[in-house]
């Protein structure tokens, strides 16, 4: 991608929602250092173009909630290590980014001196302003709340154009595409529709969160190239929800 691409682009500021098992590529735990410089590149792309952009990463790739409850973690306790491991992930995306020489600050909703600035919306309006690449980490700071709540929540303050939310699948269909050969994809669809047909695209508070302040969502296939460009610049990528 060029310059040249700059008039073409649709949404300034954005909000990228990754899951944690999305830095893991093939691999069973952790990260895939190919997944990571695919990701890397692809945010830099984006970046040399002036978007405005801001990621909250999941934790699933080091910490899985199901796992500690197998083990009989506490729920609180298992959330708090989730938010942790958010931290974790956000520290190795941003490595990553430089790698890439693209100018980025990992901000945590948790106090972690010396390791991470504490989330202030202000202060990550300021660096989106900077064309600094924002990662947003520690989920809300709070337990028993998903990291899509985060999403959300942060898309919102920092008066984000859209919600892109990452996911192995090319979009929200009318059925499970995975099981059943006959679904059908949506290339926009409203806020109302998804919840009268009861179909999944986020955590159900943060997804109405985005309804009632207007932050439109496109669901898209993160492993697609240049799919996170197509969304930015307003092509049919993914699936768009928004209030009709």
């Amino acid at each position: 991608m060029t310059l040249s691409h700059e008039n073409k682009i649709k949404y300034k500021r954005v909000l990228l929602k990754l899951s944690g098992e999305a830095l893991m590529g093939q691999e069973s735990f952790g990260y895939s250092p190919k997944v990571l410089d695919y990701l890397a590149e692809e945010i830099r792309s984006l970046n040399k173009l002036g978007i405005q952009l801001a990621i909250v990463v999941g934790a699933g790739n080091i910490c899985r909630g199901r796992s500690l409850s197998k083990l009989g973690t506490d729920k609180i306790v298992a959330d708090q290590m989730g938010m942790f491991a958010t931290i974790m992930n956000g520290l190795m995306l941003k490595d990553a980014l430089i790698k890439k020489s693209v100018n980025s600050e990992v901000l945590s909703a948790l106090k972690v001196d010396g390791i991470a600035k504490r989330y202030d919306h202000n202060t990550a309006k300021g660096y989106l302003d900077s064309n600094v690449v924002v990662i947003l980490s520690g989920g809300t700071g709070n337990p028993l709340v998903t990291t899509d709540s985060a999403a959300s929540l942060r898309g919102i303050e920092i008066e984000a154009d859209i919600l892109l939310k990452a996911t192995n699948v090319d979009g929200v269909y009318d059925k499970d595409p995975n099981i059943d050969k006959d679904a059908v994809k949506y290339d926009k669809i409203s806020f109302d529709s998804v919840l009268e047909k009861q179909l999944k695209v986020m955590d159900l508070t943060s997804f109405c969160q985005c309804r009632d302040y207007d932050l439109p969502i496109i669901v898209f296939n993160i492993n697609k190239k240049n799919a996170l460009f197509n969304a930015v610049s307003g092509q049919s990528e993914g699936t768009l929800v928004y209030n009709d």
